[in-house]
This record gives C-alpha cells, sequence and structure tokens, in this order.
C-alpha cells in the first residue's frame, strides 16, 4: 500500500498533534507530501518545539482545544482528513478527575465531529484503545462512548461526504508516561520498580507501528470501521526484569540493588485486556496484520448495504483476542524489542 499516493496534497488536520501518536504522525505525513498538516493541541510549548524540529511551510501550528467546537470548526476550514488523537489517556488521572475525562473524551469528540460535518471533512479518524472494550475504569468508558460516536455519527451525517471510522491500540510502548519511561526512571534513582500485579498483561505496539496503523485506516477508511493492529503480548513484570538487567548498571547499579514492588492494582485497572467484544467478533474481518470491525450488512431504508470489504481481509476465523490467553513474549524477545526501541 503505497501511502504517499494517497496522502500527496492532502490537507490533513491532527488534533493532540504534539502528543506521542500525534507528533509521529505529523512526521509521518509531513514526508508524504501534503499541501499541509494543521497541527491542534494547546501546548502551546510543544508546538512551538515541533514547528522549530521540522522547519517546514506545510506546518500549520494552532492553539486550541477540542472542548472549544468553535475553535475546531475555524480549524477544519478546507480539511481532508481528520486524525483525532487529542485526548485524556491515564487510567488513574481519569479516575480522580471523571467530570474532564468526560469533557475532553467524549464531549471534545463530539465536537471534532460536528465541526467535520460542518466544514464537510472527507474522513476523521478517532484513535481509541483497547481500554474502551468491556470498560473498566472511567478511561475506558468515556472512550468506549468516543468510539460510539464516531461510528454512529455516519447514520447522523444525512447528506453529508463524511466518513467517520476508528483505530484501536494496545499500549503504545515509550510513549510519554508509559511504563518503559516509568520504569527507567525508577532505576535510574535505584528503584524501586513498581508493579501494580505480577500477572498483569498488556498489547503492545511501538509508536512507529501505531502511526503506520493509523494512515493506513485513513487510506481504507469508508465509514463505520474499526481497525485494531495484531499485536503481541507482554507480562509488565517480565518487561521490569529485562529493564533492571539491561540498564541497572548505566547508573552504578546491579540488577540485585533494584527491588520490585507489588503496589497493588490501582483504581479501574484491569490485569487482562481484550481486543473485541464478543459480539463484534460476528462483524469482524482480518488481515495478516490488522482486525476489522464492520457490520457485515445494515439495513437502509427498503434496502440492505453489505459492506465493502477491503482487499486482504478475509472472514474472521476463529481465535483469541484476550492477552491472557495469547503467547507471552519470552525475556529475549523483549530484550530485542527494547534495542529497537533504542530505549
Amino acid at each position: 500500500m503505497n501511502l504517499k499516493d494517497f496522502y500527496q496534497g492532502k490537507r490533513v488536520l491532527i488534533t493532540g498533534g504534539v502528543g506521542s501518536i500525534g507528533s509521529v504522525l505529523v512526521r509521518e505525513i509531513i514526508q508524504l507530501d501534503p499541501e499541509f498538516i494543521r497541527v491542534f493541541d494547546n501546548n502551546e510549548t510543544a508546538l512551538f518545539d515541533l514547528e522549530q524540529d521540522l522547519n517546514s511551510q506545510k506546518l500549520r501550528p494552532l492553539i486550541g482545544d477540542i472542548r472549544d467546537k468553535a475553535r475546531l470548526v475555524m480549524a477544519m476550514e478546507h480539511v481532508d482528513i481528520v486524525f483525532h488523537a487529542a485526548a485524556l489517556k491515564h487510567v488513574p488521572i481519569c479516575e480522580f478527575n471523571p467530570f474532564d475525562a468526560i469533557k475532553t473524551n467524549v464531549l471534545g469528540t463530539q465536537n471534532v465531529l460536528e465541526a467535520g460535518l460542518i466544514q464537510g471533512v472527507g474522513k476523521i479518524i478517532t484513535v481509541s484503545t483497547d481500554k474502551a472494550v468491556n470498560p473498566s475504569n472511567v478511561m475506558g468508558a468515556t472512550k468506549l462512548l468516543a468510539e460510539r460516536l464516531t461510528i454512529s455519527a455516519n447514520s447522523y451525517r444525512g447528506h453529508k461526504k463524511t466518513a467517520f471510522s476508528c483505530v484501536r491500540f494496545g499500549n503504545v510502548l515509550n510513549s510519554r508516561g508509559s511504563v518503559i519511561p516509568t520504569f527507567l526512571k525508577q532505576i535510574r534513582k535505584g528503584g524501586p520498580i513498581s508493579i501494580t500485579h505480577p500477572d498483569m498483561r498488556r498489547f503492545i505496539m511501538d509508536i512507529p507501528s501505531a502511526a503506520k496503523l493509523i494512515l493506513i485506516a485513513g487510506i481504507l477508511a469508508e465509514g463505520k470501521e474499526i481497525f485494531i493492529l495484531k499485536m503481541p503480548v507482554i507480562r509488565i513484570q517480565d518487561l521490569g526484569e529485562v529493564m533492571k538487567e539491561m540498564f541497572a548498571s548505566h547508573y552504578g547499579y546491579t540488577p540485585n540493588d533494584i527491588e520490585t514492588q507489588i503496589i497493588g492494582l490501582r483504581g479501574g485497572e484491569k490485569i487482562d485486556e481484550v481486543l473485541m467484544t464478543t459480539d463484534e467478533t460476528i462483524a469482524a474481518y482480518e488481515s495478516d496484520s490488522m482486525y476489522l470491525i464492520l457490520p457485515k450488512e445494515r439495513p437502509y431504508g427498503n434496502k440492505t448495504i453489505k459492506p465493502n470489504i477491503p482487499a486482504g481481509f478475509r472472514e474472521l476465523s476463529e481465535g483469541i483476542y484476550s492477552s491472557r490467553d495469547l503467547p507471552l513474549l519470552s525475556k529475549e524477545e523483549i530484550r530485542h524489542l527494547l534495542a529497537e526501541l533504542e530505549v
């Protein structure tokens, strides 16, 4: 799939454009020769730094908040495709600030969708998380609502052309505030590293893979799809042990000097995550690298519409979609992964 053929000359807006995912999307798309990229974020300093770093005439740094619909409407004028990555993402923070999580993740998403409809944007891709599947916390529940708002907006659009789709991730490795930089800070201080539960397992992906999935979804999306990357599973305690072995000596310690402390599950946390619900598997397809959730047929007036399945996707075979039941990465595979990430 040639990304440049699609993105060359496109007019793109990225919400949360200076975040871990958003900023990599900006860097990837700018190499594909778009007409422009509008980077929409409320972090002025990070916008300035990104602009200085890329030094591109195609970059448009826009200060704004997705809670402000009027600002979004202005920002989306003459835009072809929106990647909506702005969100409150940390489970414990959202547990203690639920009203703000709703204002950003739910109402903010509605603002993005409505602004896109007003301006006639071609496609809007909402970035979601596996925590939206059977959510047990505020963050997951708000992202589930964001997904449902996005998919259902296809029925809300009337005769407008905008297509609304989602991309669902696991944990993005080495993103800001994620477990790898957290463990690294703890090792630098001599420990202990903190593990919430010895059996906690997570689906993982690196930032470049996440960005590529979003870009592919941007090409394939025609509305109503949820794209999910097929991801490996890691046990968080194994990651911590490997990081102690790899990095303790960098800071003058031995691995045995760094203790592991089990601190217990935080509010709303799960031991395992699931990529899709049982009901979603009925409406799912797969390729070698992705799952695609898309209703196999849907009523429209007096007729039934069958979906247009992208090339390379096939009917979903029986599989396992919980991190509890899939093979874990070995410690050697984790070492190789950390080396690739250049932690």
